[in-house]
């Protein structure tokens, strides 16, 4: 059973609920909480880790309840929420966006027998692992596919943040698109959001303007699909499949499956075996999937997106295969070598290929 909380706990309970032992919350049934940083909605990222909190209660029935809260900005308000689920009896707290990592951090050192999950961080602790998936992984096969489809070599990229995590997406999709057709180039718009459809919609739109036959993102909302079938040009969603939103623009989206995962980490916590492991997954294990191919394209496109499908499987290909150089043409790794995760995770760099620049700090 799930709950949509709303918490409205004195800062005196807080401090009561602090300052108990986890041992005064027994009880038969394990309670679980989430926080989202985006409306559920029926797309999107938050709809997709929503998906799986819905596997979770398909598997262990009543042994647990769920609860979450949706739209907590990347602020105080989540270190709000995030600590309300600890004090309230939580045993497990699933934080789905970036920048509630700081929070959990603190929070987890108040809670130590509580399991605290964080989504696309770098940061651990005792009580406090984060877990991620390969989201180039899938951003180089929608790269593959665009490099065939596009016929002004234009494409546009609505961006939310210049972190790692967006620039590695950016970075090998054009590197998918180049391996196809080398004449690419990416343009990028930068919101400053992970979730304002309006911001999203103008983003796009501008590409569109700009000459972007094909347009993605990293976003949460479907804006950016919307726009391209209203624009007649292709798409490629994110998180989930926003086909409807887009039957003919939406090439394919590359899609995140967080559910085995979080199935098994309430296994082991149930079990008493949890131990803050760190997880990156990507197609080997099976937390990245390409949303059905669009008729309109090509059988051979198919085939070759396909294989690499298999060797992303098998661990015998990786996007980031060397040489990788950047706009300024300096190399950043040479031929034949494979980028190791440390120097993915500190990615601060556009590839050649993306035409526009990084913002200034």
């Amino acid at each position: 059973m799930a709950t949509r909380r709303n918490f409205m706990l004195t800062a005196g309970a807080l401090a009561v609920a602090a300052a108990l032992p986890l041992a005064s919350f027994a009880q038969d049934v394990t309670k679980i909480g989430f926080v989202y940083v985006s409306p559920i909605g029926d797309a999107g990222w938050t709809f997709q880790h929503d998906l799986a909190r819905t596997q979770l209660e398909a598997e262990f029935g009543d042994r647990i309840q769920t609860s979450f809260v949706e739209n907590v900005a990347e602020g105080a308000d989540a270190e709000r929420v995030i600590r309300e689920f600890a004090a309230s009896g939580h045993k497990i707290v699933f934080a789905t966006s970036f920048g509630y990592m700081n929070y959990v951090e603190r929070v987890a050192r108040q809670f130590p027998d509580v399991a605290f999950l964080h989504a696309t961080g770098y940061k651990s602790g005792a009580n406090f692992a984060n877990y991620n998936a390969r989201f180039y992984e899938g951003r180089y096969l929608n790269g593959v596919i665009a490099g065939h489809m596009t016929k002004s070599n234009v494409m546009g990229y609505v961006a939310a943040f210049p972190i790692p995590e967006v620039l590695q997406g950016i970075n090998a999709f054009t590197m998918g698109a180049r391996s196809v057709n080398p004449d690419v180039e990416v343009r990028v718009i930068w919101v400053n959001s992970w979730y304002d459809p309006g911001r999203e919609r103008e983003a796009a739109m501008t590409l569109i303007s700009q000459g972007a036959d094909v347009i993605t993102q990293h976003t949460d909302s479907t804006a950016p699909v919307q726009a391209a079938e209203e624009r007649g040009v292709y798409a490629f969603g994110y998180h989930s499949d926003m086909s409807k939103y887009g039957p003919t623009a939406h090439l394919s989206a590359t899609t995140h499956l967080w559910g085995d995962y979080y199935v098994q980490t309430v296994k082991d916590v149930l079990a008493g075996e949890w131990k803050p492991t760190n997880l990156w997954g990507g197609y080997q294990q099976g937390m990245i999937q390409l949303a059905p191919l669009n008729d309109a394209i090509p059988a051979e496109v198919k085939a070759q997106v396909a294989e690499l499908e298999s060797q992303l499987t098998a661990g015998t290909f990786h996007p980031f295969t060397g040489p990788v150089v950047d706009q300024s043409g300096a190399e950043r790794l040479p031929a034949g070598a494979v980028m190791d995760d440390e120097t993915l995770g500190k990615m601060d760099y556009f590839v050649q290929g993306v035409a526009s620049r990084l913002p200034s700090r």
